[in-house]
């Protein structure tokens, strides 16, 4: 089994919240693995700036998901199960201009209002965010967030 830990910013600016386009055409956070020996507080700002062009600064965790993706449901089902271990801040925006990442996979990052959500392709990590603002549990932890045929992998 593979597993991922990676941090994902969850930025809200008056009633939009930001998104990052992957080269697939899929929504996501913006956000991203954690390196080798870094601190995933460190991480998700570095992944923001390095994703979107924007500066930002952590506010508060929201919480840590953890799920498992079974290799029938992954894209590349030869690489056997997953389990991906997400840790949730939430950022405010405090500098910086939107942009594509340079070399990298996000190819746009834009601000999209609330109500607008539902009705992108995108990765289930945008609903565990949006859940975990919403409620903000006193544990950190929210249910399994249904899929509904968004996409699991990021």
């Amino acid at each position: 089994m593979s597993r991922r830990l990676a941090a994902y910013a969850l930025c809200l600016e008056n009633g939009r919240v930001l998104l990052a386009r992957h080269r697939s055409g899929n929504w996501s956070l913006p956000g991203g693995g954690v390196e080798a020996g870094e601190d995933p507080f460190d991480t998700v700002t570095r992944e923001l700036t390095e994703e979107t062009g924007l500066v930002g600064a952590v506010e508060r965790l929201l919480g840590v998901d953890s799920r498992l993706i079974p290799s029938a449901e992954r894209t590349d089902p030869s690489g056997g199960d997953h389990q991906n271990i997400g840790i949730f801040y939430e950022v405010r925006v405090s500098g910086g201009r939107l942009r594509p990442e340079t070399n990298g996979e996000t190819t746009a990052s834009v601000w999209v209002p609330l109500p607008e959500v539902s009705g992108l392709r995108r990765s289930s990590l945008v609903d565990v965010g949006l859940e975990l603002v919403r409620h903000r549990p006193a544990t950190g932890h929210v249910p399994p967030v249904p899929v509904d045929g968004r996409l699991l992998d990021h």
